[in-house]
């Protein structure tokens, strides 16, 4: 193969946060590898690279100069699944999966309006987008090999009781109660394919003219289970939008009723389910040595239990 893409540039806010989580050799690596990618799928880059955490996301021109994005990023167990959830969905909601390289987990995706997403959506409008998103996103079964529920909440209550028994006061009845929430309904997880990160920032526009709805899910960290899982990115993000109505307990449940009732959620199954989705946030707080438990999910999870 005949390399003749030049090295690409890696924004230094992602390489700073990829050494970080995955160590120095894969950032340093990354805008050669990048480089190849394109080569070996006859790409060209076609304007500056975009990034989240820690993947890359290159605008190209494929060879019939079509629009595509080229997606490189760590293979870890979170995100070695998204395509495997995008080759489910087939584009059914979501971004389109038009190449995989199982050997580096380099994806090429349909090319989307990356300058229009909900974030710049009023909520309620947002809050029913993705509230319909989710019905289509969870309407196809998991595939084969995905994390489970059941498996992955049982773990959750498990680290949170060994943090409880550490921790004082009303940090330490908080972590019980919700373990014990959690117990409660990890013998039903369900089997149905999930997003687990639909919030504002993760749902774009299609490319003007392209034909494709109106709005389309991006960046997935797919689990089998419980469509009634999926609800928290969705209240928690744009969190102080939330806070600035003056009333987080109101605006938390208008959030949770409109994202229940277009979904067509069990709304006790949900609000179970989401107390689930605040426990991992807590035990993840905890395990990072924060202090106290985060207080936007606390305050989520007052709104729903009262």
């Amino acid at each position: 193969m005949n390399e003749t893409t030049p090295p690409v540039a890696v924004p230094a806010a992602l390489a700073e946060s990829v050494t970080g989580l995955f160590g120095p050799e894969w950032a340093a690596a990354l805008p050669k590898l990048t480089a190849r990618q394109c080569d070996r799928w006859g790409l060209r880059p076609d304007g500056p690279a975009m990034h989240g955490v820690v993947a890359l996301a290159l605008p190209v021109r494929r060879a019939d100069g079509t629009p595509a994005v080229l997606k490189m990023q760590p293979v870890d167990e979170e995100t070695a699944g998204e395509p495997v959830a995008l080759r489910a969905w087939a584009g059914d909601g979501a971004v389109r999966l038009l190449e995989h390289d199982s050997g580096n987990g380099a994806m090429l995706l349909e090319a989307l309006d990356s300058s229009r997403s909900l974030l710049d959506v009023g909520l309620p409008e947002a809050s029913t987008v993705i509230g319909r998103l989710l019905a289509r996103l969870n309407a196809h079964p998991a595939p084969a090999g995905l994390p489970g529920l059941g498996p992955v909440t049982l773990d959750l209550a498990e680290r949170a009781d060994r943090l409880a028994a550490v921790r004082a006061g009303g940090d330490r009845d908080r972590l019980s109660d919700l373990a014990a929430r959690a117990r409660e309904v990890a013998a039903d997880p369900g089997d149905r394919l999930l997003h687990w990160d639909l919030h504002h920032g993760n749902v774009l526009a299609p490319l003007p003219g392209s034909g494709r709805d109106a709005w389309l899910a991006i960046d997935p960290k797919p689990l089998a289970g419980d469509p009634a899982f999926e609800l928290l990115p969705a209240l928690f993000n744009r969190w102080e939008e939330t806070v600035a109505t003056g009333d987080v307990r109101r605006e938390t449940r208008r959030r949770f009723d409109a994202l229940t009732e277009v979904a067509v959620l069990d709304r006790d199954r949900a609000r179970a389910w989401t107390l689930v989705r605040v426990l991992q946030q807590c035990v993840w707080w905890v395990e990072d040595e924060q202090d106290g438990l985060p207080d936007a999910h606390v305050a989520v999870a007052d709104a729903l239990s009262g």
